[in-house]
């Protein structure tokens, strides 16, 4: 008999659990984890040998799991560590050090991805379009700066799933520019960014593989019955506030009736993108596509959220892809990632 692939499926935690915890009660809620519960099905129903873990503020239990169940891979959910968004890379380099295939980006492109300005600076050298920006670190003079124009965008530098955004992100003068950048820093404790506001549809297209790519089905955030005087983002209500987005209409819907030409050219520039970033694993793209069909970058998501209703797995599914098929997929491609980075290369001479 074939042995079963071993998989430890880790994710965060808001509280301590132990080692061996089930998750039973979490998982019965259909507001909590999930995500969690989607993916730890769909590793059942591949036929794996699944464990699952939470981790909050302590690695210990981490290393303990790994030395006695031995994964052929982890599958890797963590956002958040300790509550802090920007200790995501650390735990995809622990999982290196550690010498385990796991699923996702690597560290070095969660660094890049968590980092808006970082993430622009490369995808403008490779002439892929970015919204004008600056980037405001605490303790600095703030100041809007003449190459950013109104109205623009202010947020968190390094955070992500839109906290920090609101209407109130969107500014059209100098006093509320600096009012909102000093919220930031003030409230939030984080550097801020400001870009300029980009008009027009807000599509999310995943791209997957590594030699291969594979780019989904576009998706679009349809707002509904907003006020056509109020700014069309993805605040963190929009995104995440059922009782918001049933209030306005806003929901994810497939991104159909583009322009002749738009949906290739969403094909090649994200697939220009996703090597610009050098990524190997999969990764959404949140993106502007103006009244005259020009592409514009917001950011790069490495490992979006992949549950059923999210737009990695709705876009999938569109493509003929199921859930389990696309667990599946990205099972395959971390272990086939790892194996390929530890080829010895033997030199002679």
């Amino acid at each position: 008999m074939k042995k079963k692939l071993k998989v430890l499926e880790l994710f965060h935690t808001p509280y301590e659990t132990p080692r061996g915890y089930d998750f039973k009660d979490e998982f019965k809620d259909p507001d909590n984890m999930y995500t969690e519960r989607d993916v730890y099905e769909a590793l059942l129903a591949n036929g794996y040998e699944v464990r699952r873990m939470g981790i909050f503020n302590n690695i210990a239990p981490l290393l303990e799991e790994v030395k006695e169940f031995k994964p052929d891979v982890i599958f890797n959910l963590v956002e958040v560590y300790n509550d802090k968004t920007y200790l995501e890379k650390n735990i995809a380099a622990l999982l290196e050090l550690l010498d385990i295939p796991y699923t996702g980006a690597n560290a070095d492109a969660l660094l890049i991805c968590n980092n808006k300005a970082l993430s622009k600076k490369i995808l403008r050298f490779h002439r892929l379009k970015v919204a004008r920006f600056h980037t405001f670190y605490r303790g600095q003079k703030v100041w809007r700066p003449q190459t950013v124009k109104l109205p623009a965008v202010i947020k968190p530098l390094c955070e992500e799933a839109s906290r920090g955004i609101s209407q109130a992100s969107v500014v059209d003068n100098d006093t509320a520019f600096a009012e909102r950048i000093k919220f930031i820093h003030e409230n939030m404790n984080l550097d801020a960014i400001a870009e300029e506001y980009i008009e027009g549809r807000e599509l999310y297209v995943t791209v997957m593989g590594s030699k291969k790519l594979t780019v989904l089905p576009p998706r679009e955030l349809s707002f509904g019955n907003m006020p056509e005087d109020e700014p069309r983002i993805a605040t963190y209500k929009a995104k995440w506030d059922d009782k918001y987005r049933d209030r306005w209409g806003i929901k994810s819907v497939s991104a159909d009736k583009l322009a002749d030409g738009v949906a290739q050219d969403l094909i090649d520039t994200c697939k220009r993108a996703y090597r610009a970033l050098n990524m190997n694993s999969y990764v959404r793209f949140d993106i502007r596509v103006t009244a005259d069909n020009k592409i514009y970058f917001i950011e790069p998501n490495a490992n979006p959220c992949i549950a059923k209703i999210d737009e990695m797995a709705q876009a999938s599914q569109k493509e003929g892809i199921d859930y389990k098929h696309l667990i599946r997929r990205i099972v395959n491609m971390a272990i086939a990632n790892h194996n390929h980075g530890n080829v010895k290369i033997n030199r002679k001479g």
